[in-house]
């Protein structure tokens, strides 16, 4: 039995809710949406005011939230909504233009593809372990594939694994207007094409999305080289919570790179898992469990979280 299959029993302990208190979590994936979600980006902002975050960045996998980061900033004085944008086949691929409108509207992240990147579409197939279900996008890439109206898998390296001129354009875009790069659904091998092809073109932050994550699936000691390479770690909650790996991996993980290089994020807002808002304290809670200290885990969720989002850590 997974932890998934009892959410919502857990509550974050006082000393975790402390500990994450001014953090932003950079990876929630709320409504509206294409999916059922379990809360609306309004009422998040409600809840993050209530239990002392400081804001969080809306991941869409289909289209850009920059408009909607706005819009909830001003609905929730107090909140630091971030609008992201992710290079999937919806938007036009590695398509500069997006980006270009999506910066000048204030959006901060910049994902690589996730749903439609090669690595994803090479594995459409793919068998989750036991009791573990299949993400929602998963399900939606199916339908759009029924339909005929899916794209191809949008490619960021050749033939060779040597980074596509598009690749190029796009970060030296991410790097003009200072945004946080992200890798998205890559594979092992284009990850570290682009975390170096990142670092020539003059990007600023790179993080590694969920490296646990079973189509990226990546070692320790290649989490250790991507961290000598300048990237950030991303640790999201729910990659361990629904049994796609186990925490004592991700524990390793963060041990073998350092605090310092690794960000705690959450990646819920699924109807079945806990409340997007105690996502951070329920990880605190584990990382106490094994061991890390408050300190330890204040630099992974409001130091990290706080330089990535363009803020000052309070």
């Amino acid at each position: 039995m997974t932890d998934a299959s009892v959410a919502g029993a857990e509550t974050p302990s006082s000393r975790a809710r402390e500990a994450v208190r001014g953090a932003y979590d950079l990876h929630v994936h709320v409504g509206p949406d294409v999916m059922k979600r379990r809360i609306d980006d309004v009422t998040l902002a409600e809840r993050f005011l209530e239990v002392g975050l400081r804001g969080f960045a809306l991941k869409s996998h289909y289209t850009s939230t920059a408009e909607r980061a706005q819009v909830v900033k001003r609905a929730v004085p107090g909140i630091d909504a971030i609008g992201t944008l992710t290079l999937n086949a919806s938007i036009g691929g590695l398509n500069p233009l997006a980006i270009e409108i999506a910066a000048r509207e204030g959006a901060r992240i910049v994902w690589l593809p996730t749903v439609d990147s090669v690595n994803e579409s090479d594995e459409r197939d793919r068998e989750y372990p036991e009791g573990v279900p299949k993400p929602a996008w998963a399900r939606i890439q199916a339908e759009l594939h029924e339909q005929g109206i899916d794209a191809a898998p949008v490619a960021v390296v050749d033939a060779a694994g040597e980074p596509l001129p598009q690749l190029i354009a796009v970060l030296d875009l991410v790097a003009r207007h200072r945004l946080v790069l992200a890798t998205g659904h890559l594979s092992r091998d284009e990850i570290f094409t682009v975390v170096d092809a990142a670092q020539a073109a003059g990007v600023a932050h790179v993080v590694v999305t969920h490296p646990e994550f079973p189509s990226e699936d990546i070692g320790v000691s290649d989490q250790v080289a991507l961290v000598e390479r300048g990237a950030i770690l991303e640790r999201c909650f729910t990659t361990p919570y629904t049994g796609k790996c186990t925490w004592e991996r991700v524990f390793e993980g963060i041990r073998a790179t350092g605090v310092a290089s690794n960000l705690l994020s959450t990646d819920l807002g699924q109807p079945q898992n806990p409340p997007v808002e105690d996502g951070l304290a329920l990880f605190a809670d584990r990382l106490f469990e094994a061991g890390f200290s408050d300190e330890e885990v204040r630099m992974m969720s409001v130091v990290n979280s706080s330089i990535l989002a363009g803020a000052e850590p309070r």
